[in-house]
């Protein structure tokens, strides 16, 4: 018996479903790209060009002369794969293990956990690129008097960027930022049940707030850089999670190993803003 019956693909379903459940930021992202990319080292060439400027003529110009064609700006990037999670551990006996308390279920959702924690905290801190405009150049001081103001200059700037709100916008915000936007705003989401299996907490507007213990953090931990975005801000993929059970030499016991192959990248920097604030 032992490793034998395990069936390492059955497992490795089970991970992917927990990872999808678990991920808060890459449940944002432009997710298009996973099916272009299928090992390390991949690189798929994300197309992207700048707005034609739009321009008048006057009908009395009986020539029809317009100005010269312009070059329009290439926005284009390329999003390589080259991130990798993994893991590699041993039980007694898979068989027995499964038989008696679940070891194999909890290993299996510790495993996509552990897996999603770090995706998310890979896409938390793409708001520390250089491409990402912050909210103030110096950091937000906030307090429930002005979490909801600093949030309305957030959504500001995004619409200052002709942001098109329509495909869904997103605020992922720390535990601590959190209790202060509730202390000040009441008037939250009823279906908390549903909402809060993802991450979600609440709406504001027409955005949606989502809670992550993983929001980026600079200055020594100081500084919460929380990050605003649409749906198409930053491209992630996670085009391949392996499993596979093996039996270890020298060793009376099964083993699981297995990896995550992911990356992102932020391709639309107009429509994401680092909310960067600091705590009292």
């Amino acid at each position: 018996m032992a490793y034998s019956n395990f069936i390492p693909s059955v497992w490795a379903e089970t991970i992917n479903r927990e990872l999808e459940r678990q991920c808060v930021f890459a449940g944002d992202c432009n997710r298009i790209y996973e099916g272009e990319i299928s090992r390390k080292g991949d690189s798929v060439h994300i197309l992207g060009v700048g707005k034609p400027t739009i321009k008048s003529i006057e009908r009395a110009n009986a020539s029809g002369e317009i100005d010269a064609a312009e070059e329009i700006e290439d926005t284009s990037t390329i999003l390589t794969v080259n991130q990798i999670r993994y893991f590699n551990y041993k039980v007694g006996d898979i068989d027995k293990a499964q038989a008696v308390g679940g070891l194999m279920d909890a290993l299996s959702k510790e495993t996509s956990e552990g897996l999603a924690n770090e995706m998310d905290r890979y896409i938390a801190n793409m708001v520390l690129d250089s491409t990402v405009e912050k909210l103030t150049s110096e950091d937000t001081l906030i307090t429930s008097a002005n979490v909801l103001s600093t949030l309305d200059d957030a959504i500001e700037k995004l619409q200052e960027n002709d942001v098109n709100f329509s495909g869904g916008v997103v605020i992922t915000v720390s535990p601590r930022f959190y209790k202060l936007f509730k202390q000040a705003y009441v008037g939250k989401d009823t279906d908390n049940s549903a909402m809060l299996e993802n991450g979600k907490v609440a709406m504001y507007g027409n955005v949606t707030v989502k809670l992550s213990n993983n929001v980026a953090k600079s200055n020594s931990g100081a500084t919460d850089n929380i990050m605003i975005r649409t749906k198409r801000a930053i491209a992630f993929v996670n085009p391949l999670t392996h499993t596979e059970a093996y039996r270890p030499e020298k060793s009376f016991a099964d083993a699981v190993k297995g990896f995550a192959l992911f990356d992102g990248k932020v391709v639309r920097p107009k429509e994401i803003i680092n909310i960067n604030v600091k705590y009292e």
